[in-house]
């Protein structure tokens, strides 16, 4: 995030002043657009492939000799009326209509969450594959570019201050209450906010690092990736949820867009330019 000014807005009256900053560069207005399709159309292939086998196992092996500790599924798909069943662990959750049986048909999501939307695996793989190269190259680009130009360290990484339990508690306070902030305050990340980034980073990472692990030609040239996680089965059930993190991660980042205005979120992220409203920061 960059806090050079464009332009300064004058006050008229009661109307506040206003600040026109340059918030985002191009590399990463692009590299974030590319992200939104790949990571869609990622989530959307990744469910097809998981319908293919609706368990989760730890370690090397995952069959049906084995028992998974998640699964979606129905109670009996013979039933006329099946009923889907999501099991975690020792908990039974009955989620007909949305996981197990949707539309009276026996499959772990419903049509409109897979691509594609029949079952087809091997179109789910293609799809998935061809788009997670082009998710890996972007975000090369992206890590090079921002690691180059300072972004992670000036905008990323927490100052000794924002690490202060008082400061971060505040923070937390005011996220409760939907309270955003103005003037100097907004032109930085806080501390929530970094923490946000960072780990989704982290979630990026370890998403292709357990995705190659499922592969065996990347196994048999890296053998110590299985070992670092733990089993083939193990990497499957860490990139579920990941996965399942980074679709928590979107959802709490486009609702904190529309809380915070989403022309003025949305419009920086597609021109650079941020509007803030001067005042007091918090």
């Amino acid at each position: 995030m960059s806090d050079a000014v464009l332009r300064t807005n004058g006050a008229t009256g009661s109307q506040p002043h206003a600040e026109v900053i340059y918030r985002h560069t191009v590399v990463v207005r692009v590299t974030h657009w590319i992200n939104v399709v790949c990571l869609t159309l990622l989530l959307l292939s990744g469910l097809q492939i998981f319908c293919a086998h609706p368990m989760l196992y730890w370690g090397q092996k995952g069959d049906e000799y084995d028992r998974p500790f998640v699964s979606i599924d129905a109670d009996d798909w013979r039933k006329e009326h099946p009923e889907g069943v999501t099991r975690i662990g020792p908990l039974t959750f009955r989620t007909t209509g949305v996981l197990g049986v949707s539309d009276g048909e026996v499959r772990a999501y419903p049509r409109w969450l897979t691509l594609p939307a029949n079952r087809d695996l091997a179109t789910g793989r293609r799809w998935h594959f061809f788009t997670a190269w082009i998710f890996v190259i972007n975000g090369l680009v992206y890590l090079l570019s921002n690691t180059l130009n300072g972004h992670f360290k000036r905008d990323l990484a927490p100052t000794r201050k924002q690490l202060q339990p008082r400061h971060i508690w505040m923070d937390i306070v005011d996220h409760v209450k939907l309270k955003h902030p103005v003037g100097e305050a907004a032109k930085h990340y806080n501390v929530l906010q970094k923490f946000a980034y960072l780990g989704v980073i982290l979630l990026i990472v370890l998403m292709v690092l357990t995705g190659l692990t499922m592969s065996p030609g990347v196994d048999a040239a890296v053998p110590w990736l299985l070992n670092l996680f733990g089993g083939r089965q193990s990497a499957r059930t860490v990139h579920w949820i990941c996965a399942n993190l980074i679709v928590l991660f979107v959802l709490v980042h486009v609702a904190e867009v529309f809380l915070a205005g989403v022309v003025n979120e949305v419009g920086s992220m597609i021109t650079g330019r941020y509007r803030i409203k001067t005042g007091d920061g918090h």
